[in-house]
């Protein structure tokens, strides 16, 4: 199963684009489609469209995983994160690819193994989880692997014959 997964921005949209199969992990492609501050808010949207369709085309995937949106402190950028989202979702929707959103706290109890885990802990496992030998960078494409990897366990149970994060975690 491939999956897209997103962490959606409108400065900096990671991606990671992994390959789940018998309970294994391969990454086919990551990094971040970027934007530039001074371009119109709507240049940058066009942007972030044309490079997810982009990734779709080259690597088809059978499922997009999407940070869903928390409020935090600042309404200006929560909506302009939404409107990236948006972005980001209709380039799914008009390529046929199925959206699915997590929350953090669901991804950091799915890669960690604890809800309250930190950035770095999340990063961490990331890294040994999919077999790398640094954290990806930026942070937004490490969050984005992060991101497939919580779906690939909450979709892996029904497809795969329940194996288990323990067993990916340790390369069984």
């Amino acid at each position: 199963m491939i999956i897209l997964g997103i962490d959606p921005g409108y400065a900096i949209v990671g991606y990671g684009v992994i390959d789940y199969n018998a309970c294994r992990f391969s990454v086919l492609d990551s990094g971040a489609i970027t934007t530039r501050s001074d371009a119109p808010f709507n240049e940058r949207l066009e942007i972030i469209y044309d490079g997810i369709a982009d990734i779709i085309s080259r690597f088809p995937p059978e499922a997009m995983a999407v940070e869903k949106l928390f409020y935090h402190t600042n309404a200006k950028t929560v909506i302009d994160v939404s409107q990236a989202r948006g972005a980001i979702i209709l380039a799914a929707q008009k390529n046929g690819v199925r959206v699915f959103e997590y929350t953090p706290l669901q991804v950091k109890q799915s890669v960690v193994g604890y809800g309250r885990a930190d950035k770095k802990q999340v990063q961490e496992m990331t890294r040994v989880i999919l077999g790398l030998n640094e954290v990806p960078k930026p942070d937004d494409t490490a969050d984005a692997l992060a991101m497939a990897i919580c779906h690939a366990h909450s979709s892996g149970s029904l497809m795969n014959g329940g194996c288990g994060k323990l067993k990916v975690r340790n390369g069984i």
